[in-house]
């Protein structure tokens, strides 16, 4: 049983997305190899370090959150935004998986991008239920 909320969201995102969920995958790959150096999950050991992650999940959803602001119809069609947050969680999660090579800090990129959009645009949810909440944000 799926009420809405988180799992509708899980659900639609692949259906829902049009080619939007690959744009911002496919920016993430960029600003990810950008900070690799051209290099695929080049960032370990000593170079791995809580700033420059942050420096990767902020400029993806940097990236991410202008193109919602610059195209409002976009944000309409998924669903007012809690799809848009999801969509730009996952290319902040493809930024860092690519520059890195590693799940964990994709998965910390996916909660930081939740707090990002939260600074940025707000809280989304209703009845109580915060999409952030739920995202391990």
């Amino acid at each position: 049983y799926m009420s809405g909320g988180v799992g509708f969201t899980q659900y639609a995102s692949a259906t829902y997305t049009d080619n939007i969920l690959e744009d911002f995958c496919y920016k993430g790959r960029e600003i990810g190899l950008d900070y690799a150096g051209g290099k695929m999950a080049s960032i370990k050991g000593d170079k791995l370090n809580m700033d420059v992650l942050e420096e990767i999940i902020r400029a993806e959803n940097d990236y991410c959150l202008t193109q919602y602001e610059a195209y409002p119809t976009t944000a309409e069609s998924h669903f007012g935004g809690s799809v848009g947050a999801c969509c730009a969680a996952a290319g902040c999660g493809s930024a860092v998986a690519c520059a890195t090579g590693l799940a964990q800090p994709a998965l910390s990129a996916w909660s930081l991008s939740q707090l990002g959009h939260y600074e940025r645009v707000g809280r989304l949810g209703f009845f109580g239920y915060d999409l952030q909440d739920q995202c391990t944000a």
